[in-house]
């Protein structure tokens, strides 16, 4: 049986990698380094990044981290942080200056889509928005 789920991301730069996630999440725990790999935990999660992928190897929003978040201030630093160097999408949905697609959304949202009568309007709220404004689907709902 599997003990431990761990996450492989390739690239050029794993140890650059390392450093870009140590600088946002206040979690980060580097595990193990050497010039091949760079193994560290995050966000309860353990990651491991490879130099010297294969070229053209490309991340896509086909597999995406969701960072679900309190507050509007937790929203806008993970936010700012990641698409100073990357760019933003529709829906919470970005993209970190690695091509890494990330998902930063409230912890709200759950609660507002499993409702039949605020799913419908929390919906119309969002997909109106990049990065999620908790304000307001709040006044969106009501």
């Amino acid at each position: 049986m599997a003990t431990q789920f761990s996450i492989c991301l390739w690239g050029q730069d794993a140890k650059g990698m390392a450093r870009y996630y140590q600088d946002v999440f206040t979690d980060f725990k580097l595990v193990s380094e050497n010039p091949m790999a760079v193994v560290f935990e995050m966000i309860g999660k353990r990651f491991m990044c490879l130099n010297n992928c294969v070229p053209n190897l490309n991340f896509n929003e086909k597999i995406s981290f969701v960072l679900t978040v309190d507050t509007q201030d937790e929203i806008d630093y993970y936010w700012n942080y990641f698409t100073k160097e990357g760019q933003a999408g529709q829906c919470g949905w970005l993209e970190d200056k690695y091509g890494v697609s990330w998902q930063v959304v409230p912890s709200i949202l759950g609660k507002l889509m499993t409702n039949p009568e605020t799913a419908p309007k929390a919906t119309y709220a969002f997909m109106q928005m990049s990065r999620f404004d908790i304000a307001k689907l709040q006044e969106a709902v009501k």
